[in-house]
C-alpha cells in the first residue's frame, strides 16, 4: 500500500466515523429511520408500503433526498475536481450547520432531510471516474469484503487489505456510539460539532492529498 494509499484510508475512516455519528443522531431524531443506511430504510420502505403508509412516505423521502446528495455531491465534486474531497466536504458542512439551524428552530422535517443529503454527498468525497473507491456512509461491502478477506487469510491467500474494511467499519460504529450518546445526553451541540468536523476534514484534506491536475 503506498503511502498516498494509507492516508486516504485514514482519511475514510474519520469520514466513516462522522457518517456514523450523524446516522445515530438522525436514527434518534427521526424515530428509526436512517440518513446514511438506504438499504435499512428500503425495507422500510417496503414493510410501509404494506402495512404503514406514513412510514413509507418518510423512508422514500429520505432516501430521495440521499440519492439527490449522491447526485449534488458528485456535482461538485467533477465542478472541482482538483479539490474535490475539500470541495464536497465544505458543502457537507454547509448541510449539516442548516441542519443544525433547523434543528434549533424546530423544523426536524427539513433537518433530516438536510442529513440525507449531506451523507448522499459523502460519498463524492472518494469517486473517482464514476467509480466509489471507499464507500463511507454504507457497511454493508466492507463487511462483506471482510468476509472475503478472512477466507482467504483461512485459505492461505496472500494479501490482507480486508483490514483496512474492518477499520472502516468499527470507525462508523465508534462514530454512531459517539454520536447516540452525545445526542442521548441532551447535548444541543451535536449537530454542530459535526458541522465542525466536516469542516476540519475539508481543511485536513488541502494538506493531505496533493492537488489533482483538471
Amino acid at each position: 500500500m503506498t503511502r498516498l494509499e494509507s492516508r486516504a484510508r485514514l482519511f475514510a475512516c474519520c469520514l466513516s466515523a462522522l457518517a456514523g455519528f450523524v446516522d445515530a443522531i438522525g436514527f434518534i431524531q427521526s424515530g428509526g429511520f436512517f440518513v446514511s443506511f438506504m438499504s435499512g430504510n428500503s425495507t422500510r420502505l417496503g414493510v410501509g408500503v404494506a402495512l404503514h403508509a406514513m412510514d413509507a412516505a418518510a423512508a422514500g423521502g429520505i432516501i430521495c433526498c440521499f440519492l439527490g446528495g449522491v447526485v449534488g455531491g458528485g456535482l461538485i465534486g467533477a465542478r472541482f475536481e482538483a479539490r474535490r474531497p475539500a470541495a464536497v466536504l465544505l458543502f457537507i458542512a454547509v448541510l449539516l450547520g442548516l441542519a443544525a439551524l433547523l434543528r434549533l428552530l424546530g423544523s426536524l422535517v427539513p433537518a433530516i432531510a438536510l442529513l440525507a443529503l449531506a451523507m448522499g454527498s459523502a460519498n463524492a468525497v472518494f469517486e473517482r471516474d464514476g467509480e466509489v473507491r471507499f464507500g463511507v456512509t454504507y457497511m454493508t461491502g466492507s463487511l462483506v469484503r471482510v468476509g472475503n478477506g478472512m477466507v482467504g487469510a483461512i485459505l492461505g491467500r496472500d494479501g490482507n487489505g480486508w483490514t483496512g474494511y474492518l477499520l472502516l467499519w468499527l470507525a462508523f460504529v465508534a462514530g454512531a456510539v459517539t454520536g447516540a450518546a452525545s445526542f442521548g445526553s441532551g447535548n444541543s451541540t451535536t449537530l454542530w460539532a459535526a458541522s465542525g468536523a466536516a469542516l476540519l476534514l475539508g481543511l485536513v484534506s488541502l494538506k493531505l492529498f496533493p492537488r489533482v491536475a483538471p
